[in-house]
C-alpha cells in the first residue's frame, strides 16, 4: 500500500506541476496568439479533431525537444549499432522474450476488460511460448496462428469509457495522456510479475539492465520509422502527437474500428509492440528489417 501510495502521489505531482508550469509559460508567451503554431497545425493531413486537446503545448514541445536531443545523442547511435552488428534472428528473439515476460501485465489488463476468453488466449501463448518457444525467445505460438496483443491499464481504462485527458509528454518516455501515466507507473508495475521478483529479491542491477536492454530493443525497432515520419512531416511534434493518439484509439478498440497502417509504439515504455509487425510485402519483422 506504501509504494502504491508514493506511486500515485508521484504521477500526481508530475502532472500538476507540469501543468501549473505551463500554464505559466503561456500567459507569459501568449500562446494563445501564436498563428505559427495554429497555422503548422492546419497543415498536419493526419491530425485527428483530438489534437486541440493539447493545453500544455509549449511545455510539451520543450520537453519534446529535451527528449529529441536525448535520442539524438544516445538513444539513435546506440539503436543504429544494435540494429547494424547483431543479427536479425538475436534481435528477434531478444524482443520476443519482453513481450513474453510481459504477459501477466496482459492477462491482468483483459480480465479488467471483461475478457476472460482473451486472458485464456493469452495464458495459451504464454504456455506454448515457455516450452515449444525456449522460453520466449520464439513466438511459437504466433507462427501456429495464435496472434497476440499487449494490454495495460490504460487501455483498461479507455475501454470502460474513461477519456484520455489532456495529451502529455514525459521525459524520456515520451507521448502520454494522465490516463496512460496512471496506468503505467501505478497500476501496472502491480502486475508485473518479473519486476516484483526483481523488487523483491533486491536485484538492482538486474533491474536496470532489462530496462536498458528493453529501452534499446524497443527503439531500435522503430528507428527507421520515426525517420521517416520526421522527413515527411511539416511538424514532427504534430505529427507524433496524432500518431500516438490513433495508435492509442486502435489498441482500445483492439484494431476492430479503426483501420490504420502499422504505427510505431512511440512511448518508448516498457512493454515493447510492434516489433513482430511484418513489413508490407516482406516476411521480415520491423526489428529484423535493417
Amino acid at each position: 500500500m506504501t509504494n502504491f501510495i508514493s506511486r500515485l502521489a508521484l504521477v500526481s505531482i508530475l502532472v500538476l506541476a507540469v501543468t501549473m508550469f505551463a500554464s505559466s509559460v503561456q500567459v507569459q508567451a501568449g500562446v494563445g496568439n501564436n498563428s505559427n503554431v495554429q497555422t503548422s497545425l492546419v497543415q498536419i493531413a493526419a491530425a485527428d479533431e483530438d489534437d486541440v486537446n493539447d493545453p500544455l503545448e509549449s511545455m510539451n514541445r520543450l520537453i519534446f525537444e529535451f527528449n529529441e536531443y536525448v535520442q539524438s545523442l544516445l538513444l539513435q547511435p546506440v539503436a543504429e549499432l544494435y540494429n547494424d552488428t547483431l543479427p536479425a534472428a538475436f534481435r528477434s528473439s531478444v524482443s520476443n522474450f519482453l513481450d513474453h515476460i510481459s504477459t501477466p501485465v496482459t492477462v491482468a489488463n483483459q480480465l479488467l476488460q471483461g475478457d476472460p476468453n482473451a486472458a485464456m488466449t493469452s495464458v495459451a501463448r504464454f504456455m506454448i511460448n515457455s516450452t515449444v518457444g525456449i522460453g520466449g525467445l520464439a513466438d511459437a505460438a504466433g507462427e501456429a496462428g495464435n496472434e497476440g496483443r499487449d494490454e495495460d491499464f490504460g487501455q483498461t481504462l479507455g475501454v470502460w469509457g474513461v477519456g484520455e485527458g489532456f495529451y502529455l509528454v514525459l521525459p524520456i518516455f515520451g507521448p502520454s495522456s494522465p490516463r496512460d501515466a496512471v496506468g503505467k507507473f501505478v497500476v501496472d508495475p502491480y502486475f508485473n510479475a518479473t519486476g516484483q521478483w526483481i523488487s523483491n529479491a533486491d536485484e538492482t542491477e538486474l533491474d536496470w539492465t532489462l530496462q536498458a536492454v528493453d529501452g534499446i530493443s524497443e527503439f531500435a525497432g522503430v528507428v527507421d520509422d520515426l525517420a521517416q515520419v520526421r522527413k515527411t512531416s511539416v511538424d514532427y511534434y504534430a505529427a507524433i502527437r496524432s500518431l500516438y493518439r490513433q495508435k492509442r484509439k486502435s489498441e482500445i478498440n483492439n484494431g476492430e474500428q479503426l483501420e490504420l497502417p502499422a504505427i510505431p509504439d512511440l512511448g518508448y515504455d516498457l512493454m515493447p509492440e510492434d516489433f513482430n509487425q511484418p513489413l508490407a510485402g516482406t516476411n521480415e519483422t520491423r526489428g529484423a528489417a535493417q
